[in-house]
């Protein structure tokens, strides 16, 4: 018999919801290589609760944004997870902008609350702000995901799953219609076995996927892109996020402002695309600054360079480039028995997605 029932590689947000997901119904081994739980990805974003506007219809990324939302604030309250509903402004450069009236569309299909506001309405709502029209989301928000992460932890431990750091997942394999699988930890190498195999390794999923007998022509490429955040000191100009319209194809959703939960400004990300060998490259070159400032100050012309300072810098798994259409979750069940399942380019919105995405791969198994 296998020593577990499902083993997971990965201990970012969505690997996690996966474990507290699946620890309800079986033996739950979860590995991540890092010293902390979503170290990478999963604590390098900018902690939105997405409303679910953006993304092409019938995507996994509209279906599992819009199901993800409403689970997460439902987690949020159930469990004292500190969130905030701060509601965001997209801002537009003109009032019959075709992206705005794409927005308003794709918002009456879904359902989701969006109200046009003016140029009156949006300075009386947010003197700094400058567009000529804005679009209020209430239902979009931010998140402690720090918090969350450690929430999903200790709710999947609680159930008796395992969760092991410093513990990398190095190969699996097929063995007497099991998954043996190879673990590199602190004390050593040390091999197990599991009834279902789970690949959440985010920015490494195309890599571990190639060591665990699948086929290369089967596994999508990866296109990591890097985006930069800049902090603003002092006190915040806004009360609710600041979006400029979304980037061509979704490449970004812009240079955005967003709120911390103790009140605090940063704005980003950009987007750099990145080579493959330089997903751990989290540098927040000083030059990126000036197209900052001038991205900015087409919303916030008020804004002070001099409270403008370097913060971070998050990579995302993206599988297309910058001239390709946008892609979509990749989640595939490419082993029945024994059952894998692969996620990739688990990229925004994956954090409002993340119990979603617990669900969808529940399901997955499911039917197997």
């Amino acid at each position: 018999m296998a020593e577990f029932d499902f083993c997971i590689a990965g201990g970012g947000v969505v690997g996690l919801a996966i474990a507290r997901a699946l620890s309800r119904s079986g033996s739950v081994l979860l590995a991540e290589k890092n010293d902390l739980f979503g170290s990478e990805t999963s604590s390098r974003n900018s902690e939105v609760i997405h409303a679910g506007l953006y993304y092409p219809a019938g995507s996994l990324k509209e279906r599992l944004c819009l199901q993800g939302k409403a689970l997460l604030y439902d987690f949020c309250n159930r469990h004292n997870v500190p969130y905030r509903r701060t509601g965001k402004l997209i801002i537009a450069p003109t009032a019959n902008h075709p992206k705005i009236q794409a927005l308003q569309t794709t918002a009456a299909r879904l359902n989701i609350p969006l109200q046009y506001l003016d140029q009156h309405a949006l300075t009386a709502l947010e003197p700094d702000v400058q567009g000529q029209c804005a679009l209020l989301s209430p239902t979009t928000g931010i998140i402690d995901s720090h918090h969350y992460m450690q929430t999903l932890a200790q709710l999947a431990q609680a159930n008796n799953a395992l969760l092991m750091r410093q513990t990398h997942v190095s190969a699996a394999r097929v063995k007497n219609n099991h998954w043996q699988i190879d673990l590199q930890t602190s004390d050593g190498p040390y091999q197990t076995s599991a009834s279902v195999f789970i690949n959440a390794t985010g920015l490494h999923a195309q890599q571990l996927a190639s060591q665990c007998d699948m086929n290369s022509a089967d596994i999508p490429p990866l296109y990591p892109c890097r985006g930069h955040y800049f902090s603003y000191s002092g006190k915040a100009p806004f009360s609710h996020l600041i979006y400029p319209l979304p980037e061509d194809n979704l490449t970004g959703l812009g240079i955005h402002a967003t709120l911390d939960l103790s009140g605090q400004v940063r704005f980003g990300p950009d987007t750099q695309y990145l080579h493959r060998n330089q997903i751990d490259d989290y540098q927040v070159p000083t030059e990126r600054e000036s197209a900052f400032y001038a991205a900015i100050r087409n919303y916030f012309p008020g804004i002070d360079r001099q409270r403008l300072h370097a913060d971070y810098a998050g990579i995302r798994p993206k599988l297309h480039s910058a001239s390709q259409p946008a892609a979509d979750f990749d989640i595939r069940l490419t082993h029945v028995t024994p059952a894998a399942i692969h996620l990739f380019g688990i990229e925004s919105p994956g954090l409002t997605s993340s119990l979603a995405i617990a669900q969808e791969v529940t399901e997955l198994l499911q039917m197997a």
